[in-house]
């Protein structure tokens, strides 16, 4: 009883802390990143809360073609599929059997179906080469001041430990008329989206720029983020991703309508957009004279007569004297007496047996044996290779460094946003996991229109799959794992709880029994009832019967039996008598004070 007692105690306090605590943290939870402002204005969408009986239902979003450049929500399998090309090209940098483009794409509902009316893009197959592409309703130009705005979702329905999920935007021209020619080599405007291989997690940025001086073309890779993004490819749910990149070179990386990355064009990019105004010479070389030495031995020092580079380190005590139980006549090893030659032993071409070493039993009882020889100690007079000490180098000239000249292949572009014009999207893909599941897919130049697009999918659909699996462990859990704060505080609170589990557990329930104990040694120094001797109910009875069943009872007892129970005082049977007497009188009976404290009286119930 005392656990069961001890266990709703700890429960209770538990559930009581778990709610102060999320009382307190509340500001944390349901914040405002301040990464989501900008100009005093939230940027990022804000759901409108939802009640726990409102029922959600999804419709496929409406698609107007003059707010989008393309648009796709797979839910129309008939209409989608005319939209999108396989490609029938091969790798030219892998072996044959493998450079075919013969992975599986299928439109088909999720492995957790929601609602069977949305469908999305399937990469089904695993370990091959998939590409399938689409054309843009209208190109996307970025001469336009107008931003380029991206937005997908990804499922990775069976998690991913090395594979893409990205998307090409493909550049305008000739390379890109014939979609069932896009492979790898497709020039492309823009790739966006996730990417992992073991412990290398990335959300790829990369665009290609193209030099205004001599039409080169290079991959600019976008910072990686600060935070690290590994549950997207564990937790096995729908995530949206956000490209948007504005007129003004900067752009934004979202993540389920959360901020991950975000920059500019001209200063968050590797290898950066503009070259440097200025260069190395490649033909100017150091000087054979050119001394980068800042310290140098002093020229003017000499070794000491008395530095002796001979002596050695240590050298023998010569203040040891030998034990006098050395036995220096003993060998400390000998060869082993119980050994015999074995019988396959070959002498001619194991050589001559020797029987194996063991140490020497007479030695175990003494100080050593075999030749003494004195413990090493430090020698004083020791001081190693005499070297001179380092002094200042008076013709010490610094670090060499080659002169600067112009760069010749230096520009300037100050509007990095003009990219190549976009004609088509595609999906090259190669990845180790199957049923990845693509949807909602949009280019457009509107964020608002993006956002209202995801309002009508992602959201509903993030809505009703954390309703699902919304309990109040797993806001604990969450809350945690976003905020290092508040993971600390449950921590503290569950260490409390433990020590106080512990201590009631180790002493309380001590305390209790000790209680019990001293009461039941108290009452065996009083004849008062006890909770133990519960009276038995007696059948009513003549009282003379009574008395002759006591004396009987007197006689029959043994003396191990309880007094308490079965033996009756000579005063007992005085004071029955008395009230027996008295039943018939008006007045109540009166007994006489007992003479000792320990006497008991007992009233005999009236028949």
């Amino acid at each position: 009883m005392q656990w069961k007692l001890g266990g709703s105690s700890a429960a209770l306090a538990l559930l009581l802390a778990c709610n102060i605590l999320l009382s307190v943290t509340a500001d944390v939870e349901f914040g405002v990143d301040a990464d989501d402002f900008e100009d005093g204005q939230v940027e990022d969408v804000q759901e409108e809360a939802v009640g726990a009986d409102e029922e959600l239902v999804y419709e496929s979003p409406v698609i107007e073609p003059k707010k989008f450049h393309f648009a796709d929500h797979f839910d129309n399998v008939d209409e989608s599929s005319k939209l999108w090309v396989h490609s029938q090209a091969k790798k030219d940098d892998i072996a044959e059997e493998i450079s075919k483009y013969d992975g599986i794409w299928s439109w088909e509902s999720p492995q957790r179906i929601v609602w069977a009316k949305d469908k999305g893009l399937v990469l089904k197959s695993k370990a091959k080469h998939a590409a399938i592409s689409a054309r843009l309703r209208k190109q996307f130009d970025f001469k336009t001041e107008k931003p380029l705005v991206v937005q997908y979702e990804v499922t990775l329905q069976e998690g991913q430990d090395c594979g893409g999920s990205y998307i090409k935007l493909l550049s305008a021209g000739k390379e890109t008329e014939d979609l069932k020619a896009f492979n790898d080599k497709t020039p492309y405007t823009i790739m966006f989206g996730p990417d992992k291989c073991g412990n290398d997690v990335k959300l790829h940025f990369i665009f290609r720029h193209v030099n205004p001086i001599n039409g080169t073309v290079t991959e600019k890779h976008c910072n990686k983020p600060k935070n690290r993004l590994d549950d997207l490819f564990k937790d096995k749910l729908p995530h949206l991703y956000q490209l948007v990149v504005h007129p003004d070179n900067s752009f934004e990386i979202r993540v389920d309508h959360k901020i991950v990355n975000e920059g500019s064009l001209l200063t968050d990019f590797k290898p950066p957009v503009n070259p440097p105004a200025q260069i190395d010479d490649p033909n100017d070389h150091k000087p054979e004279s050119w001394d980068e030495r800042e310290k140098i031995p002093d020229p003017t020092a000499s070794k000491p007569s008395d530095w002796d580079e001979d002596a050695p380190p240590q050298l023998p005590d010569p203040d040891a004297v030998m034990p006098e139980d050395w036995l220096e006549d003993e060998p400390d090893m000998i060869f082993d007496p119980t050994a015999s030659k074995p019988d396959d032993w070959d002498a001619e071409i194991d050589g001559e047996w020797e029987a194996p070493l063991v140490d020497n039993p007479v030695c175990e009882k003494a100080a050593g044996c075999g030749k003494w020889k004195a413990p090493l100690i430090q020698n004083p007079n020791y001081k190693g290779k005499w070297r001179a000490p380092s002094i200042d180098n008076p013709n010490y000239q610094g670090k060499w460094s080659p002169r600067k000249i112009a760069n010749p292949d230096f520009f300037e572009d100050l509007k990095p946003f003009r990219m190549t014009p976009i004609s088509a999207v595609g999906l090259e893909l190669w990845s180790m996991s199957s049923d990845i599941l693509f949807d909602n897919l949009i280019v457009t130049d509107d964020v608002a229109v993006a956002r209202d697009f995801a309002a009508m999918s992602f959201d509903i659909k993030r809505r009703y799959i954390d309703r699902e699996s919304d309990s109040f462990v797993n806001k604990v859990v969450d809350l945690a794992k976003t905020n290092p704060v508040v993971a600390g505080l449950i921590m503290v609170v569950f260490v409390v709880l433990f020590v106080f589990i512990t201590i009631w557990c180790r002493f309380g329930a001590a305390k209790k029994e000790d209680a019990a104990k001293r009461a039941d040694a108290q009452a065996k120094k009083t004849d008062a009832p006890q909770p133990d001797d519960a009276p038995e109910e007696e059948e009513e009875s003549d009282p003379s019967s009574e008395r002759a069943a006591g004396d009987s009872s007197k006689e029959s007892t043994p003396l191990s039996a309880s007094p308490k129970k079965n033996k009756k005082s000579d005063l007992e049977d005085n004071v029955e008598t008395k009230l027996e007497e008295a039943e018939g009188s008006d007045e109540p009976a009166q007994t006489e004070e007992p003479a000792t404290k320990s006497t008991r009286k007992r009233a005999v119930r009236k028949e």
